[in-house]
């Protein structure tokens, strides 16, 4: 008997209103539905202020009073407006909507300050910082603040950040930002081999639809807070690496 994973990330019913709005309020996101499968990289567009980013943060559990519920690989995370799951434990990534680095921190310091927070043993975090710094092209930038970095080594380092937890989902909010086409091209490019090398779920939103047509597997569109498409260009690349494995 074959046997399917649970979907990496499943809603049903998800509502998130303004914060402190009543229960009238009309929502800025919701009702929504989604399934996203293992392996997925579904990218997530639509018009500023449709609730694209919304989203992520409700996966997250960074969204205030989220009704409808929320899994992550089979387990209830979110239920009923009740975080069930804290965030930190959610075995999530998150590069925010234009990196969002700590101005006054090295590399080397975000990378450990973070996995300090995630609970890892100080003696444990060079060697893992180190790893980071190698995983996203780094290596010999460990010393410099974010005002020394590159727009592109900024962000791959604003990535590093985001796999410090070793996430099996990453959620990525314009994760390109204002990066030339060069660098768009190649952050796009190592983001896709380290979802193959680290067997990650993405969802990603962006504005333009087209930012990832070469490594998406479904693109979502979102309009008013309601899903509005729900296009499938190909099968998740778990599914596409299995088929491979198996195939005469």
């Amino acid at each position: 008997m074959s046997y399917s994973p649970p979907p990496a990330v499943h809603i049903a019913g998800l509502v998130v209103r303004a914060p402190g709005a009543a229960k009238s309020a009309t929502p800025i996101l919701g009702p929504i539905d989604l399934i996203v499968d293992q392996g997925e990289h579904l990218v997530v567009v639509g018009p500023s202020g449709c609730g694209k980013t919304t989203l992520l943060r409700a996966i997250a559990g960074l969204a205030e009073d989220p009704e409808g519920q929320i899994c992550l690989a089979g387990e209830v995370v979110t239920q009923a407006g009740r975080i069930v799951v804290r965030p930190e434990q959610r075995h999530l990534g998150y590069l925010f909507q234009g990196g969002a680095l700590w101005p006054h921190m090295t590399a080397a310091k975000t990378l450990d300050f973070t996995l300090a927070a995630g609970g890892m043993a100080k003696a444990e975090r060079p060697a893992r910082v180190a790893e980071l710094l190698e995983l996203v092209d780094l290596v010999g930038f460990g010393l410099r603040k974010p005002a020394e970095l590159s727009g592109g080594e900024a962000q791959r380092l604003a990535l590093a950040r985001a796999l410090c937890q070793r996430p099996k989902v990453l959620l990525l909010d314009e994760p390109l930002g204002p990066l030339d086409a060069p660098r768009r091209a190649a952050l796009l490019a190592s983001i896709h081999e380290l979802q193959l090398s680290q067997d990650l779920t993405i969802l990603h939103v962006t504005h333009d639809p087209a930012e990832a047509a070469e490594f998406a597997t479904r693109t979502l569109t979102i309009e008013a807070g309601r899903l509005a498409g729900d296009e499938r260009h190909r099968a998740p690349w778990r599914q596409a690496a299995s088929t491979t494995e198996v195939s005469p």
